[in-house]
């Protein structure tokens, strides 16, 4: 978008509000807003335009519900389990495991008196607004070759309310995530290597878990990976926007958050209402291709719709407070990859490439024509990267066959 068709939206934006203010259309303006914040959940601002939109309202709504029907993606499901946070909140996990042909997941043996070690086990935490589904194609890929972990972030996904935040009125930081993660790792991984994975959030997740522990990152974490993620400086971020409207958008966004937070079942009906208009934003601060499968765009919009909006008015304060730039240099001996989507407006490519300034020893992957949910736009690279990651650490055998892992492209199956 240009800045002066952004600033045009903007001016645009502010005098609907205005006249919808005055008229005593708060109850419409509220859906609105509720829907762009919405769109939050992504990571993107306000005040973008929204593409033209050709097709008819029904049969616009006849191909979600069809795409909704019909798409595998997020389908996948392993053994459940739950973790406890240190403020009661019940996080839910599921584990695959690596069966042998003809029976179940290997325990410890006992090889000439000694326990075999344990097998690595990869953790994979996802971001603002997703849940554990988002790591789709990579999960699909790495089923029977090693274990693996996918846990919902409090307040996502099946995890439950943040306790300390509905009972307590706690404000959300990203250290708690770091405890909860702890959490996680105690009771579906309690020994053993690991290798910890995460995305945007999740990312800053695995650094606020390095900051309170690391002793668990010197004595098992064996290779991390940061996808799409910023150590700090979020503040900084001016998601594609003109200078103006993005402080604009600072000055109000926590008061407006904060309000619709307060409002929420008010709030849904409006996300519910005007959904279909903001699908384009979405995928703006979603995606960077053209080419990009319907059902992923579809299964991208699913995820973020889920997330309550008193939710995403919870969680938002924390990414302000963010800075584990010294937790970064707990991974300097060992295996790191460091990737993100060159076109990624909701954490830049410069923030992973600051991450990797610190890391001299890590690999950097840029990836063109990507945006923010790379691991869903571009899975291909995503997975073979993490593969090579795995490989490196111990994790997966030399030689080992990963699983297809798919693609996005409107013509292709999923994987």
């Amino acid at each position: 978008m240009s800045e002066s068709s952004a600033e045009a939206v903007a001016s645009a934006t502010a005098a609907v509000a205005s006249a919808a203010a005055a008229s005593g259309g708060w109850r419409r303006t509220t859906g609105l807003a509720g829907a762009a914040i919405g769109v939050l959940a992504a990571g993107a601002a306000a005040g973008v335009a929204i593409e033209r939109m050709t097709v008819g309202r029904g049969m616009r709504r006849r191909a979600r519900l069809a795409l909704d029907s019909t798409g595998p993606y997020g389908a996948l499901r392993g053994t459940p389990g739950k973790a406890y946070a240190d403020d009661g909140t019940e996080l839910y996990y599921e584990v695959d495991d690596v069966e042998p042909e003809g029976g179940p997941a290997p325990r410890r043996r006992r090889l000439f008196g000694r326990k075999a070690p344990l097998p690595v086990t990869v953790v994979f935490s996802h971001g603002y607004c997703l849940n554990q589904d988002s790591w789709h194609f990579q999960r699909a890929a790495l089923r029977g070759v090693v274990r693996t972990v996918h846990w919902d972030q409090r307040s996502h996904g099946r995890s439950g309310r943040g306790a300390a935040q509905v009972d307590g009125g706690v404000p959300l930081t990203i250290d708690q995530l770091g405890r909860d993660l702890k959490a996680v790792v105690d009771a579906a991984a309690p020994d053993g290597p690991i290798v910890l994975v995460g995305h945007s959030m999740g990312g800053m997740t695995v650094m606020a878990l390095a900051a309170q522990y690391p002793e668990l990152i010197r004595d098992r974490v064996v290779a991390t990976a940061l996808v799409g993620t910023s150590s700090g400086r979020l503040g900084e971020i001016n998601f594609g926007l003109p200078v103006a409207g993005v402080n604009a958008v600072r000055r109000v966004l926590p008061g407006v958050l904060k309000a619709l937070g307060q409002q929420a079942e008010l709030v849904e009906k409006g996300r519910r209402a005007t959904a279909e208009l903001f699908a384009g934003i979405i995928k703006r601060y979603s995606f960077a291709s053209r080419d990009v499968d319907p059902a992923v765009e579809r299964f991208a919009e699913r995820m973020i719709e889920s997330t309550p909006i008193d939710v995403v008015a919870e969680f938002y304060p924390a990414f302000t407070d963010h800075d584990k730039t010294e937790a970064l240099g707990l991974f300097k001996d060992m295996p790191v990859l460091v990737l993100a989507g060159v076109r990624d407006l909701v954490t830049p490519s410069e923030h992973s490439e600051a991450i990797a300034g610190l890391l001299p020893d890590a690999e950097l992957v840029l990836v063109p024509d990507a945006g923010h949910l790379v691991m869903l736009e571009h899975p291909e690279v995503v997975t073979d990267r993490l593969a090579d990651l795995l490989t490196r650490a111990g994790a997966v055998p030399a030689g080992a066959t990963v699983g297809g892992y798919g693609s996005t492209s409107s013509t292709a199956q999923p994987g």
